[in-house]
């Protein structure tokens, strides 16, 4: 047997988190499995579904370095295949046509509709993570199939599509748990092979309640666009409830489609946890070169400064530790950020470069003289940040670190919160920090 998955997503709304998760599991339970995975588009909600969301699903498949075998299949294309099968069901007394009344103060005319026959009997079967699990249909009554034998309803055209596909497992969300009685008759109706189920446990917020857009059910994209990279989210949707038995936490794609076992799943809910996603990016921050971290943050990098610039590649350390995601690089450089130093505030406070403990201008000034000089005897090729603190170090350390680094400190950032000050000079470079320091003795002088 070929194992067949699908991914049978409605276009009503961007892909958001916990789908882009069932999309993985039937791609690497495909793969292990030397199967196909079919990706099918369910749009016969014709008022919700929208091209744009189609597009979008598309886009993050593609993204996620998710692949399909066959598809993208839409149900809006399949409906003379529906239309057999409805007639079939009719023919074989499976299904009915029902005349539909409007109910007391209702006053829509009378209409039809086309209602599977319930046999009304207990149904089981085994689901691959949850065990046998037991339903009584009577409660169903006669269902709903189709509004007409040109307009099928969601659970006959799953049906039937899986059956046309062949497809082997269904593996979905547990919130699918309650269709599976429903569609089971049908199968029985048509005379579909039962596919077997694994229903994966719904992903969860910090809470424990149902996980909403403010705690990360957001669209793929917006991960995507906050800088999030797609290993990162691979790696960390892989494990939302999947436990591989072993310590082990960073997988390649390739790695997971050799680890997956259905079996692994848990039972129980996954918290979905944004410091652990920021971790797993980090990881992957981490083993990008530099060239490649360079073309990945160039979109987030302010407009003044290109990816070619002296500044750029002196920072480039620091902005490699600092951030978790991408778009924290726009937060280093915003007003406020920590390297919101490069374009310099020369219009800071006079009274900033006065150490709180030592506020005599006089004094300042005279440090900043030495420090100065200090910096003028380091060449400009070996302005690091080693290099730096090595020239003053030991006179920061006689006159006080305070008294001499606070106005240091200022003197290149024009703030109070800021990169040291060795780190600070290295990423302007020597001439721009003597020039600052040349504002700062002049603001000092100045003060009465």
């Amino acid at each position: 047997m070929t194992v067949i998955t699908r991914f049978p997503p409605s276009p009503t709304g961007y892909l958001h988190i916990g789908r882009a998760r069932t999309a993985l599991f039937n791609y690497l339970f495909a793969r292990q499995n030397k199967g196909n995975m079919v990706f099918r588009i369910e749009d016969t909600d014709k008022e919700r579904s929208k091209k744009e969301y189609e597009e979008n699903i598309i886009d993050c498949l593609k993204w996620l370095n998710i692949s399909y075998d066959s598809g993208p299949f839409r149900q809006s294309e399949r409906n003379d295949i529906y239309k057999k099968y409805i007639q079939k069901l009719l023919d074989s007394g499976h299904a009915y046509i029902s005349k539909e009344y409007p109910q007391e103060g209702e006053t829509s005319k009378r209409t039809e509709v086309i209602r599977f026959k319930n046999p009304n009997k207990k149904i089981s079967f085994t689901d691959l993570i949850r065990g046998e699990i037991e339903f009584d249909t009577t409660d169903l009554g006669d269902f709903v199939i189709a509004r007409s034998v040109d307009e099928p309803l969601y659970h006959l055209t799953v049906v039937i599509d899986d059956h046309e596909m062949g497809i082997t497992h269904v593996i979905r969300g547990e919130d699918g748990i309650s269709n599976t009685p429903r569609q089971i008759l049908i199968q029985e109706g048509i005379g579909a092979i039962r596919p077997l189920y694994a229903h994966v446990p719904l992903i969860l917020a910090s809470d424990k309640s149902k996980l909403s857009g403010r705690h990360g059910a957001v669209a793929v994209t917006e991960y995507r666009d906050k800088g999030y990279l797609p290993e990162a989210i691979i790696n960390f949707l892989a494990l939302l409830g999947w436990n591989p038995g072993t310590e082990q936490e960073i997988f390649t794609l390739d790695e997971l489609i050799t680890a997956f076992d259905l079996n692994k799943i848990n039972k129980s809910g996954a918290i979905f946890n944004i410091e652990k996603l920021n971790w797993f990016n980090k990881e992957y921050i981490k083993k990008m070169s530099d060239d490649v971290f360079t073309i990945t943050a160039s979109p987030f990098l302010p407009a003044w400064l290109s990816v070619t610039h002296p500044i750029y590649i002196r920072s480039l350390p620091l902005i490699r530790e600092k951030i978790n995601t991408f778009g924290e690089i726009v937060s280093l450089f915003a007003e406020e950020g920590e390297l919101s130093f490069i374009q310099f505030p020369n219009d800071y406070p006079k009274e900033l470069l006065l150490w709180k403990k030592n506020p005599d201008p006089q004094v300042s000034h005279s440090h900043l003289e030495k420090v100065k000089k200090l910096l003028s005897d380091v060449s400009e090729n070996d302005f690091t940040a080693e290099a730096i603190k090595n020239s003053i170090w030991s006179y920061a350390e006689e006159k006080g670190k305070g008294d001499v680094l606070w106005p240091f400190r200022v003197a290149l950032t024009g703030k109070e919160r800021s990169p040291d000050p060795f780190v600070s000079g290295a990423i302007i470079g020597k001439n721009e920090s003597l020039a600052r320091i040349d504002i700062a003795l002049h603001k000092l002088s100045t003060i009465q």
